[in-house]
Protein backbone atom coordinates (compact mmCIF):
# COMPACT_ATOMS: atom_id res chain seq x y z
CA UNK A 1 0.00 0.00 0.00
CA UNK A 2 1.36 3.58 -1.40
CA UNK A 3 0.35 7.10 0.00
CA UNK A 4 -1.19 8.97 -2.65
CA UNK A 5 -2.73 11.69 -1.67
CA UNK A 6 -3.27 14.31 1.00
CA UNK A 7 -6.25 16.29 1.24
CA UNK A 8 -7.02 18.99 3.74
CA UNK A 9 -10.47 21.15 4.49
CA UNK A 10 -11.44 23.97 6.35
CA UNK A 11 -14.31 23.60 8.43
CA UNK A 12 -16.00 24.91 12.02
CA UNK A 13 -17.23 23.35 15.05
CA UNK A 14 -19.14 25.74 16.95
CA UNK A 15 -17.55 28.39 17.23
CA UNK A 16 -13.87 27.46 16.18
CA UNK A 17 -11.91 26.77 12.69
CA UNK A 18 -10.96 23.19 12.46
CA UNK A 19 -8.40 21.69 9.92
CA UNK A 20 -9.78 18.09 8.96
CA UNK A 21 -7.04 16.01 6.88
CA UNK A 22 -7.28 12.81 4.45
CA UNK A 23 -4.54 10.90 3.60
CA UNK A 24 -5.27 8.49 0.77
CA UNK A 25 -3.70 5.18 -0.74
CA UNK A 26 -3.70 3.32 -3.85
CA UNK A 27 -6.23 0.61 -2.15
CA UNK A 28 -8.89 3.11 -2.06
CA UNK A 29 -8.34 3.29 2.20
CA UNK A 30 -8.43 6.93 3.63
CA UNK A 31 -7.54 7.91 6.82
CA UNK A 32 -8.49 11.16 8.98
CA UNK A 33 -7.19 13.32 11.09
CA UNK A 34 -7.47 16.98 12.48
CA UNK A 35 -4.95 19.34 13.48
CA UNK A 36 -5.24 21.59 16.30
CA UNK A 37 -6.81 25.10 16.38
CA UNK A 38 -3.58 27.23 17.27
CA UNK A 39 -4.19 30.14 14.47
CA UNK A 40 -3.63 31.38 11.58
CA UNK A 41 -5.64 27.99 10.48
CA UNK A 42 -5.06 29.26 6.57
CA UNK A 43 -1.58 28.49 7.77
CA UNK A 44 -2.11 25.14 7.97
CA UNK A 45 -3.29 23.95 4.22
CA UNK A 46 -0.13 24.95 2.33
CA UNK A 47 2.05 23.45 5.35
CA UNK A 48 0.28 20.15 4.70
CA UNK A 49 0.78 20.30 0.89
CA UNK A 50 4.61 20.82 1.73
CA UNK A 51 4.62 18.27 4.30
CA UNK A 52 2.81 15.85 1.40
CA UNK A 53 6.19 15.78 -0.54
CA UNK A 54 7.94 14.17 2.53
CA UNK A 55 5.77 11.22 2.24
CA UNK A 56 3.89 10.64 -1.24
CA UNK A 57 4.52 6.98 -2.39
CA UNK A 58 5.58 5.82 1.25
CA UNK A 59 3.95 2.59 3.23
CA UNK A 60 1.15 4.49 5.39
CA UNK A 61 1.77 1.69 8.19
CA UNK A 62 5.07 2.61 8.67
CA UNK A 63 4.01 5.10 10.83
CA UNK A 64 7.20 5.67 13.40
CA UNK A 65 9.60 6.06 10.45
CA UNK A 66 7.23 8.45 8.27
CA UNK A 67 6.74 10.49 11.74
CA UNK A 68 10.22 10.91 12.62
CA UNK A 69 10.82 11.82 8.87
CA UNK A 70 8.52 14.60 9.42
CA UNK A 71 10.31 15.60 12.25
CA UNK A 72 12.96 15.68 11.20
CA UNK A 73 13.58 16.78 7.60
CA UNK A 74 13.63 20.44 9.12
CA UNK A 75 17.17 21.72 10.52
CA UNK A 76 15.13 22.90 14.00
CA UNK A 77 12.39 21.01 15.93
CA UNK A 78 8.84 22.15 14.55
CA UNK A 79 7.12 24.32 16.23
CA UNK A 80 3.26 24.62 17.24
CA UNK A 81 1.61 24.83 13.83
CA UNK A 82 4.39 22.35 12.24
CA UNK A 83 3.10 19.87 14.76
CA UNK A 84 -0.43 20.45 14.67
CA UNK A 85 0.03 19.37 10.81
CA UNK A 86 2.10 16.37 11.69
CA UNK A 87 -0.64 15.64 14.41
CA UNK A 88 -3.55 15.52 11.47
CA UNK A 89 -0.88 13.19 9.06
CA UNK A 90 -0.21 10.98 12.50
CA UNK A 91 -3.67 10.67 12.83
CA UNK A 92 -4.47 9.69 9.45
CA UNK A 93 -2.35 7.26 8.82
CA UNK A 94 -3.41 4.79 12.56
CA UNK A 95 -6.85 5.23 10.81
CA UNK A 96 -5.25 3.52 7.57
CA UNK A 97 -3.27 1.32 9.27
CA UNK A 98 -6.12 -0.49 11.57
CA UNK A 99 -8.63 0.11 8.33
CA UNK A 100 -6.28 -2.26 6.26
CA UNK A 101 -6.56 -5.07 9.10
CA UNK A 102 -10.34 -3.99 9.65
CA UNK A 103 -9.57 -3.42 13.46
CA UNK A 104 -9.88 -0.31 16.21
CA UNK A 105 -6.88 1.67 16.67
CA UNK A 106 -6.95 0.61 19.76
CA UNK A 107 -6.24 -2.76 18.97
CA UNK A 108 -2.71 -1.73 17.29
CA UNK A 109 -1.84 0.02 20.68
CA UNK A 110 -1.86 -3.27 22.79
CA UNK A 111 -5.54 -3.78 23.20
CA UNK A 112 -7.98 -2.09 25.48
CA UNK A 113 -6.84 -1.86 29.25
CA UNK A 114 -10.27 -0.53 30.14
CA UNK A 115 -14.07 -0.86 28.31
CA UNK A 116 -15.39 2.65 28.59
CA UNK A 117 -13.33 6.20 28.76
CA UNK A 118 -14.83 8.76 31.28
CA UNK A 119 -15.07 11.97 30.51
CA UNK A 120 -15.53 15.47 32.48
CA UNK A 121 -17.25 18.78 30.65
CA UNK A 122 -15.63 21.65 30.15
CA UNK A 123 -17.65 24.56 31.35
CA UNK A 124 -14.49 26.93 31.00
CA UNK A 125 -16.84 29.62 33.68
CA UNK A 126 -17.50 30.71 36.77
CA UNK A 127 -21.58 31.05 37.20
CA UNK A 128 -23.64 31.36 40.06
CA UNK A 129 -23.05 28.75 42.20
CA UNK A 130 -27.17 28.30 41.43
CA UNK A 131 -26.18 28.25 37.77
CA UNK A 132 -23.60 25.38 37.98
CA UNK A 133 -26.15 23.20 40.09
CA UNK A 134 -29.15 23.19 37.33
CA UNK A 135 -26.14 23.27 34.66
CA UNK A 136 -25.06 19.64 36.55
CA UNK A 137 -28.23 18.33 37.65
CA UNK A 138 -29.49 18.81 33.59
CA UNK A 139 -26.15 17.01 32.25
CA UNK A 140 -25.93 14.49 34.97
CA UNK A 141 -29.38 13.21 34.45
CA UNK A 142 -29.36 13.52 29.96
CA UNK A 143 -25.66 12.23 29.85
CA UNK A 144 -24.35 11.10 33.56
CA UNK A 145 -22.17 13.39 33.52
CA UNK A 146 -20.20 13.23 36.82
CA UNK A 147 -16.91 15.90 36.43
CA UNK A 148 -17.06 19.44 35.66
CA UNK A 149 -14.25 21.62 35.03
CA UNK A 150 -14.68 25.35 36.01
CA UNK A 151 -12.87 28.76 36.07
CA UNK A 152 -11.87 29.53 39.36
CA UNK A 153 -11.84 33.45 38.84
CA UNK A 154 -15.33 35.25 40.69
CA UNK A 155 -13.78 38.50 39.40
CA UNK A 156 -11.84 40.55 37.53
CA UNK A 157 -8.58 39.27 38.39
CA UNK A 158 -6.75 42.55 37.34
CA UNK A 159 -8.97 45.35 38.88
CA UNK A 160 -9.49 43.62 42.05
CA UNK A 161 -7.28 43.42 45.27
CA UNK A 162 -5.55 40.13 45.34
CA UNK A 163 -7.50 39.07 49.25
CA UNK A 164 -10.97 39.67 47.49
CA UNK A 165 -10.15 37.81 44.22
CA UNK A 166 -9.28 34.44 46.69
CA UNK A 167 -11.88 35.59 49.23
CA UNK A 168 -14.60 35.48 46.40
CA UNK A 169 -13.03 32.07 45.17
CA UNK A 170 -13.68 30.49 48.79
CA UNK A 171 -16.82 31.61 49.37
CA UNK A 172 -17.84 30.54 45.76
CA UNK A 173 -16.46 27.09 46.12
CA UNK A 174 -18.58 26.79 49.59
CA UNK A 175 -21.02 27.36 47.77
CA UNK A 176 -20.64 24.98 45.52
CA UNK A 177 -19.98 22.26 47.35
CA UNK A 178 -23.27 22.51 49.08
CA UNK A 179 -25.32 22.81 46.44
CA UNK A 180 -23.54 20.28 44.46
CA UNK A 181 -22.06 17.37 46.80
CA UNK A 182 -21.95 14.38 44.60
CA UNK A 183 -20.33 16.10 41.55
CA UNK A 184 -16.32 16.85 41.03
CA UNK A 185 -15.42 19.89 39.68
CA UNK A 186 -11.38 20.69 38.32
CA UNK A 187 -10.59 24.12 38.33
CA UNK A 188 -8.59 25.59 35.15
CA UNK A 189 -6.99 28.92 35.84
CA UNK A 190 -5.88 29.18 32.01
CA UNK A 191 -1.37 30.64 32.94
CA UNK A 192 -3.08 33.71 33.60
CA UNK A 193 -1.61 34.35 37.50
CA UNK A 194 2.30 35.62 35.95
CA UNK A 195 3.41 35.48 39.92
CA UNK A 196 3.88 32.06 41.73
CA UNK A 197 2.83 33.22 45.02
CA UNK A 198 -0.56 33.90 43.71
CA UNK A 199 -0.64 30.72 42.06
CA UNK A 200 0.14 28.82 45.51
CA UNK A 201 -2.47 30.77 47.12
CA UNK A 202 -5.86 30.08 44.24
CA UNK A 203 -4.82 26.64 44.59
CA UNK A 204 -4.93 26.29 48.12
CA UNK A 205 -8.35 28.27 48.27
CA UNK A 206 -9.48 25.61 46.60
CA UNK A 207 -8.11 22.78 48.69
CA UNK A 208 -11.20 22.12 51.58
CA UNK A 209 -12.94 21.50 48.18
CA UNK A 210 -10.97 18.87 47.06
CA UNK A 211 -10.73 19.40 43.73
CA UNK A 212 -10.32 16.73 41.01
CA UNK A 213 -7.76 18.92 39.89
CA UNK A 214 -6.24 22.09 39.35
CA UNK A 215 -5.03 23.65 35.81
CA UNK A 216 -2.30 25.56 34.99
CA UNK A 217 -2.60 28.76 36.37
CA UNK A 218 1.09 30.44 35.43
CA UNK A 219 2.12 29.67 32.26
CA UNK A 220 5.06 27.05 31.13
CA UNK A 221 7.97 28.85 29.87
CA UNK A 222 10.10 28.19 33.55
CA UNK A 223 9.37 24.66 34.21
CA UNK A 224 12.00 24.65 36.78
CA UNK A 225 9.13 26.93 38.93
CA UNK A 226 6.48 24.30 38.62
CA UNK A 227 8.36 22.06 40.81
CA UNK A 228 8.51 24.92 43.66
CA UNK A 229 4.81 25.74 43.05
CA UNK A 230 3.50 21.61 43.06
CA UNK A 231 5.78 21.39 46.94
CA UNK A 232 3.28 24.25 47.92
CA UNK A 233 0.06 23.25 47.02
CA UNK A 234 -2.62 21.34 48.42
CA UNK A 235 -4.17 20.29 45.70
CA UNK A 236 -3.68 18.02 42.73
CA UNK A 237 -1.50 20.13 40.21
CA UNK A 238 -2.24 19.51 36.66
CA UNK A 239 -0.85 20.78 33.37
CA UNK A 240 0.97 20.38 30.05
CA UNK A 241 -1.30 21.41 26.88
CA UNK A 242 1.27 23.91 26.04
CA UNK A 243 4.16 21.83 26.04
CA UNK A 244 4.85 20.05 22.56
CA UNK A 245 7.46 17.06 23.26
CA UNK A 246 8.45 14.16 25.83
CA UNK A 247 11.71 16.37 26.12
CA UNK A 248 9.68 18.56 27.64
CA UNK A 249 7.44 16.95 29.65
CA UNK A 250 10.31 14.77 30.81
CA UNK A 251 11.70 17.77 31.95
CA UNK A 252 8.22 19.20 33.65
CA UNK A 253 8.40 15.30 35.48
CA UNK A 254 12.31 15.52 36.46
CA UNK A 255 11.27 18.75 38.39
CA UNK A 256 8.04 16.63 39.89
CA UNK A 257 6.27 19.34 38.54
CA UNK A 258 2.57 17.82 38.21
CA UNK A 259 0.29 15.31 39.63
CA UNK A 260 -1.39 15.09 36.29
CA UNK A 261 -0.31 16.09 32.66
CA UNK A 262 -2.38 17.07 29.96
CA UNK A 263 -0.80 16.57 26.50
CA UNK A 264 -2.76 17.53 23.67
CA UNK A 265 -3.24 14.68 20.97
CA UNK A 266 -3.86 17.55 17.95
CA UNK A 267 -0.93 19.76 19.38
CA UNK A 268 2.06 17.18 20.23
CA UNK A 269 2.23 15.43 17.13
CA UNK A 270 -0.11 12.61 17.17
CA UNK A 271 -0.84 9.47 18.71
CA UNK A 272 2.77 8.23 18.83
CA UNK A 273 4.06 11.05 20.13
CA UNK A 274 1.29 10.90 22.84
CA UNK A 275 2.21 7.36 23.96
CA UNK A 276 5.56 8.42 23.96
CA UNK A 277 5.09 11.02 27.09
CA UNK A 278 2.60 8.78 28.72
CA UNK A 279 4.94 6.31 29.34
CA UNK A 280 7.43 8.92 30.63
CA UNK A 281 4.38 10.12 32.97
CA UNK A 282 3.71 6.61 33.91
CA UNK A 283 7.24 5.51 35.25
CA UNK A 284 6.55 8.88 37.45
CA UNK A 285 3.75 7.49 39.03
CA UNK A 286 2.04 10.39 37.00
CA UNK A 287 -1.73 10.21 35.18
CA UNK A 288 -2.47 11.31 32.12
CA UNK A 289 -5.75 13.62 31.21
CA UNK A 290 -5.61 14.63 27.86
CA UNK A 291 -6.24 18.11 26.67
CA UNK A 292 -9.24 18.02 24.26
CA UNK A 293 -11.46 21.16 23.12
CA UNK A 294 -10.97 20.41 19.62
CA UNK A 295 -13.49 18.76 17.02
CA UNK A 296 -15.42 15.15 17.59
CA UNK A 297 -12.87 13.80 15.27
CA UNK A 298 -10.10 14.54 17.95
CA UNK A 299 -12.49 13.04 20.45
CA UNK A 300 -12.50 10.01 18.59
CA UNK A 301 -9.01 10.17 18.60
CA UNK A 302 -8.37 10.50 22.04
CA UNK A 303 -10.63 7.77 22.48
CA UNK A 304 -8.23 5.15 21.45
CA UNK A 305 -5.44 6.77 23.53
CA UNK A 306 -7.55 6.63 26.58
CA UNK A 307 -8.33 2.70 25.90
CA UNK A 308 -5.34 1.49 25.55
CA UNK A 309 -3.33 4.08 28.04
CA UNK A 310 -2.68 2.64 31.74
CA UNK A 311 -2.02 5.71 33.25
CA UNK A 312 -5.28 7.44 31.88
CA UNK A 313 -7.33 9.26 34.51
CA UNK A 314 -10.06 11.12 32.67
CA UNK A 315 -10.65 13.28 29.11
CA UNK A 316 -11.83 16.37 28.36
CA UNK A 317 -15.05 16.52 26.79
CA UNK A 318 -17.57 18.95 25.07
CA UNK A 319 -20.35 18.56 23.68
CA UNK A 320 -20.48 18.46 19.56
CA UNK A 321 -21.06 21.70 18.23
CA UNK A 322 -21.12 23.25 21.81
CA UNK A 323 -18.99 26.80 23.08
CA UNK A 324 -18.35 27.77 26.13
CA UNK A 325 -16.64 31.37 26.66
CA UNK A 326 -13.94 32.46 29.48
CA UNK A 327 -17.34 34.18 30.94
CA UNK A 328 -20.34 33.72 32.78
CA UNK A 329 -22.42 32.22 29.94
CA UNK A 330 -22.86 29.15 28.72
CA UNK A 331 -23.45 29.71 25.10
CA UNK A 332 -25.06 27.20 22.21
CA UNK A 333 -23.54 27.68 18.98
CA UNK A 334 -26.20 27.35 16.00
CA UNK A 335 -24.08 24.69 14.26
CA UNK A 336 -22.95 21.47 15.27
CA UNK A 337 -19.82 19.78 14.24
CA UNK A 338 -21.59 18.05 11.06
CA UNK A 339 -17.79 16.72 9.74
CA UNK A 340 -18.40 13.51 12.12
CA UNK A 341 -21.81 11.86 10.95
CA UNK A 342 -21.53 9.53 14.37
CA UNK A 343 -19.48 11.37 17.03
CA UNK A 344 -19.16 9.49 19.85
CA UNK A 345 -21.42 10.44 22.86
CA UNK A 346 -21.44 10.27 26.48
CA UNK A 347 -22.92 7.34 28.21
CA UNK A 348 -23.57 7.57 31.93
CA UNK A 349 -20.11 9.91 31.62
CA UNK A 350 -18.10 7.68 29.75
CA UNK A 351 -17.55 6.97 26.06
CA UNK A 352 -18.19 3.86 25.07
CA UNK A 353 -15.73 1.67 22.73
CA UNK A 354 -16.74 0.14 19.30
CA UNK A 355 -15.41 -2.83 18.73
CA UNK A 356 -16.93 -3.66 15.82
CA UNK A 357 -15.68 -0.04 14.09
CA UNK A 358 -12.47 -0.37 12.23
CA UNK A 359 -10.15 2.75 12.39
CA UNK A 360 -11.22 5.73 14.48
CA UNK A 361 -14.95 4.83 14.44
CA UNK A 362 -16.53 7.28 13.03
CA UNK A 363 -17.92 8.21 9.66
CA UNK A 364 -16.78 11.49 7.96
CA UNK A 365 -19.24 13.54 6.00
CA UNK A 366 -16.87 14.62 2.78
CA UNK A 367 -20.34 16.25 1.28
CA UNK A 368 -20.42 18.48 4.56
CA UNK A 369 -16.44 19.10 4.11
CA UNK A 370 -16.62 20.42 0.65
CA UNK A 371 -17.89 23.41 1.45
CA UNK A 372 -15.25 25.92 3.28
CA UNK A 373 -16.82 26.78 6.51
CA UNK A 374 -13.97 28.91 7.97
CA UNK A 375 -14.82 31.02 11.01
CA UNK A 376 -12.65 33.79 11.97
CA UNK A 377 -11.32 32.89 16.04
CA UNK A 378 -8.67 34.93 17.59
CA UNK A 379 -8.20 34.97 21.42
CA UNK A 380 -8.91 38.09 23.17
CA UNK A 381 -6.29 39.30 25.51
CA UNK A 382 -7.66 41.02 29.68
CA UNK A 383 -6.56 44.92 29.52
CA UNK A 384 -5.39 45.94 33.19
CA UNK A 385 -6.56 49.07 34.51
CA UNK A 386 -3.38 50.66 34.03
CA UNK A 387 -4.06 49.82 29.97
CA UNK A 388 -1.31 46.95 29.82
CA UNK A 389 -2.26 43.59 28.72
CA UNK A 390 -3.20 39.80 31.15
CA UNK A 391 -2.87 36.37 29.67
CA UNK A 392 -4.94 34.54 28.57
Amino acid sequence: MKITGLRSFMSRDGNRPRVIVAVDTDEGITGWGECYNHGPDRALPPLLEYLYLQIEGEDPTRIERLVLKLLQQSRFPPGALGLAAIAGIDHALWDISAKALGVPVYRLLGGHVRDRVRVYQGVYSAPEAEAVRDHVAEHAEKWGFSAFKLSPYRCDIHAEPWHRVVAATEDWVAELRELCPDAEFAFDAHARLFEPYQAVEMGNALASFRPLFYEEPMRMENIEAWGDLKRQLRVPLATGESLYSRFEFNRLLAVKGADIIQPDICAVGGLLEMRKIAAIAEAHYVNVAPHNPMGPLATAVNVHFCAAQPNFKILEYRLPGTSAFLTRDMVQADEAAGYVKDPYMPVDGHLELRPDRPGWGVDIDEEYLATDRYIHWERKLPVRPDGSYGYT
